[in-house]
């Protein structure tokens, strides 16, 4: 290795040290721009680090951007390298690999920390003792100084484990685990919380375990647990909050009261934790009220697709309607149904009437109406723009719903799933779902996604980790490790894996792929005839074949089924046959991706 080279390992390695820090982990827009500028010179792509490129790429701006009229790629420099500055001269001065900007270009420069140390010169005894004793006091003023901005500028991480259900009655499971759901939510908005999400906490439901082994798994420094019994319309809800490292409650409550106050509860419990850990409520925060019965029905609708995904969330339009029907005013039922919707339109690819479009909007737009600073809303709206391909707007939507609630990992999941990866920006969505899997380590669809995105990006080995997280046995995690294995040159073993989850589509257009890449163009033939109803599959199978024509014509069957589908199969590897292809544009244009 020359000097002044790295390993791209240990580059991405003081990339997330940096990404994580007090400096950048809470300022999005910069941590993409650094992420962006690392990846392409690991790439060899120095000389694409252009300032038009990065407008584009990074900042959203068009084809047409005009730096002379927009300064942003620039202004943001700035701010990139006195942030980095910042960051080596306090967490990471002690970092053994240096990132610099250099003024004058984008190109990122990494470096070896050169440690110099200079002979000491002779002093009297008495000199000594005195530069010593003042070396001393400077060492613990640093330390104290060190000591107070990192305790204060670095969010305090905290999970909510399950409330336990004291009922006896798993039918009612889905309102203790609705309270705890309500509560993260709640306290994810507190500012100097970092709030472990729901997914990672539910990993911990029914099973036995310590506050360190928590903390320890989760990287919590707090843990919230309790119990909740319902009986009719009485509520008893009992909670404690546990410092981890020594396992001391900080503070509990008891709570006895009717149902209906159960959002006063809620409340009270953001503030014995607020209270406690000596933080701020923020500003803008709402205090919902809503009927008994459509908070239970709401409660219902936010439990099945934690319980069912996709299909569950589907499910639970009908329990959202009845929720916004008894009561027009409830917010979060708004937006959990626009939510609802957009995946509905998703899973159910043929075209939908113009009535239930304009009624996914109003919905998502409805939500915004009631409370412009309720997160979950501007992310469904987010969702409901990138279906229509109004990008600018999908993008802003996702934008403010992070700012909102940083510690929400859906938003950062749809923001990546819905959004940059449509739109092949493949770099930023990987960038978006580590911040999801940093928020929410033990949540199965992060990892799914991020080993999905990783192998658009050619990242095979890091996606087959990723792979490894999940429970081995679904079909989407064998088809997960199976594209891992594609791009390694490991078709065999990716034959192997396919076999297991033939019939699944689009499983059957990855295995046929396989088989053509391998030679066995009769067996790849074979699934092709066996599918001509499906262009979905179709396409992978022409692909792998080396049929450019074909898989052009495949993909033009699948125009109907919106921009969404097209621009993530237009960033699969095994679709690299197109790239360069002049019918690449035209397509683009006609199903509503930009060029």
């Amino acid at each position: 290795m020359q000097p002044g080279e790295f390993e791209g390992q240990a580059a991405r390695r003081q990339l997330e040290r940096v990404l994580a820090s007090a400096a950048f982990n809470r300022n999005e827009r910069l941590s993409q721009f650094l992420r962006f500028i690392i990846e392409r010179h690991l790439e060899g792509e120095d000389s694409q680090l252009k300032e038009s490129v990065i407008a584009m790429e990074v900042f959203g701006r068009r084809a047409d951007y005009d730096p002379k009229l927009d300064s942003i790629v620039r202004t943001e420099a700035g701010r990139l390298r006195a942030r980095l500055a910042d960051y080596y001269a306090g967490e990471g001065k002690h970092d053994e690999v240096i990132i610099e900007v250099p003024k004058g270009g984008y190109a990122p420069l990494l470096r070896h920390r050169l440690v110099q140390r200079e002979e000491p010169k002779p002093r009297s005894e008495r000199f000594r003792f005195l530069a010593v004793a003042a070396v001393l006091l400077l060492v613990a003023a640093l330390i104290g100084g060190w000591w107070w901005f990192h305790r204060s500028s670095q969010p305090i991480t905290i999970a909510v484990l399950p409330l336990e259900n004291l009922s006896k009655d798993p039918a009612n499971d889905y309102f203790a685990d609705g309270l705890t759901d309500e509560i993260i939510r709640n306290l994810a908005i507190i500012e100097g919380l970092a709030v472990r999400s729901r997914t990672s906490s539910f990993a911990f439901k029914g099973k036995p375990r310590t506050a360190r082994e928590v903390g320890a798994q989760l990287e919590a420094d707090y843990i919230l647990e309790g119990s909740a019994l319902r009986a009719g319309e009485q509520l008893r809800v009992n909670t404690q909050l546990i410092r981890v490292r020594d396992d001391f409650t900080l503070w509990s409550g008891r709570f006895d009261r009717e149902v209906g106050d159960v959002f006063a509860i809620q409340d009270e419990i953001s503030r014995g934790i607020v209270n406690n850990l000596r933080l701020n409520l923020g500003h803008g925060r709402r205090r919902y009220e809503t009927s008994v019965e459509a908070y239970d029905l709401y409660l219902r609708a936010r439990a099945l697709p934690y319980q069912k995904g996709a299909a569950g969330q589907v499910q639970s339009i009908e329990l959202f309607e009845q929720v916004t029907a008894k009561d027009p005013t409830f917010a979060p039922a708004y937006a959990g149904l626009a939510a609802a919707y957009a995946v509905r339109s998703v899973l159910f690819v043929l075209p939908h009437s113009d009535d239930e479009l304009s009624k996914m909007r109003a919905t998502a737009e409805k939500a915004i109406e009631l409370d412009p600073l309720l997160a979950e809303a501007r992310d469904a709206l987010g969702m409901v723009y990138a279906h229509d391909g109004r990008w600018d707007l999908a993008e802003r939507s996702f934008n403010r719903a992070i700012e909102l609630d940083p510690n929400r990992a859906l938003t950062y999941n749809h923001f990546a799933i819905w959004f940059l990866m449509v739109l092949g920006r493949i770099n930023e969505a990987v960038s978006q779902l580590r911040f999801a899997e940093r928020t929410d380590p033990l949540a199965p669809v992060i990892h799914e996604n991020l080993a999905f995105v990783l192998t658009s990006a050619g990242r095979y080995d890091e996606a087959a980790d990723q792979c490894r997280m999940l429970p081995q046995d679904d079909p989407p995690v064998i088809r997960c490790l199976a594209r891992a294995r594609l791009g390694q040159g490991k078709i065999d073993e990716a034959i192997q894996l396919l076999a297991r989850v033939r019939g699944a589509s689009p499983n059957e257009g990855f295995l046929g792929y396989a088989y053509a890449r391998s030679g066995r163009r009769e067996e790849a033939e074979s699934l092709e005839a066996a599918n001509a109803g499906s262009p979905q599959i179709l396409v992978l199978i022409y692909a792998g074949l080396g049929d450019k024509d074909r898989t052009f014509e495949a993909l033009e069957r699948m125009a109907p089924e919106g921009p969404g589908r097209i621009g993530q199969y237009l960033t699969y590897p095994e679709l690299s046959l197109l790239r360069g292809d002049p019918r690449l544009k035209t397509l683009r244009k006609k199903v509503g991706l930009p060029e």
